[in-house]
């Protein structure tokens, strides 16, 4: 995974466009089964990173990942700060310690453990490890970018007929099911555009 400075700043660029283009809808989500401020949540949060998009774009990507993911710790309220800070820290650590050519798909399993840790979730729970575990599947099986990008769509879309096991919608009982999960769901906002960026520009 080779990403230089120009690369880093422009996906900082479309994961902010996309969290803000979606704010709202985002928004809605958490309200019907939360408490309505994940899309605002989420704009503060890539906000900040994008504020200090040039200083981490000039960091080695392991450091960048883990300046962007203590940001986010730092400006995201409720659970999603933690843990996406957690994935993205935990990447940049893996990254770090790994050999030039690691393997990404290894790493990535390895940071979503974590999350999946830090948050005391699983698979099924209606959390965002519901995209973050078939997205790694699907890079470890090294599938295109658009076909990554449509799991993680379809992966978030499925957690509309879970009941939720963690987190405030948890409380809500079976009357969780029939709602998307916001954190699912803005997990695939940002997939798509980081593989968008990868199909449309070969990293150097």
């Amino acid at each position: 995974m080779r990403l230089n400075a120009a690369d880093l700043t422009a996906l900082i660029g479309l994961c902010r466009e996309q969290i803000e283009q979606h704010c709202e809808r985002l928004g809605r989500l958490d309200s019907a089964i939360g408490d309505g401020d994940h899309g605002a949540n989420m704009r503060r949060g890539l906000e900040a990173v994008y504020r200090e998009r040039d200083a981490i774009s000039a960091l080695p990507l392991p450091a960048a990942l883990e300046r962007i993911g203590l940001v986010l710790v730092m400006s995201i309220g409720g659970a999603a700060g933690p843990l996406y800070g957690t994935l993205l820290m935990e990447l940049g650590r893996g990254l770090a310690v790994g050999e030039e050519e690691a393997d990404f798909a290894a790493i990535l399993a390895q940071a979503v453990a974590a999350v999946a840790r830090r948050g005391r979730s699983g698979p099924g729970d209606k959390t965002l490890l519901d995209v973050l575990y078939p997205v790694q599947a699907e890079i470890a099986g090294h599938a295109a970018p658009l076909r990554i990008a449509e799991c993680a769509r379809n992966a978030a879309q499925a957690t509309e007929m879970m009941l939720a096991r963690r987190g405030r919608a948890s409380y809500l009982g079976a009357r969780s099911i029939g709602h998307e999960d916001p954190g699912a769901s803005s997990c695939a906002l940002l997939t798509r555009a980081i593989c968008l960026y990868f199909k449309e520009n070969a990293p150097s």
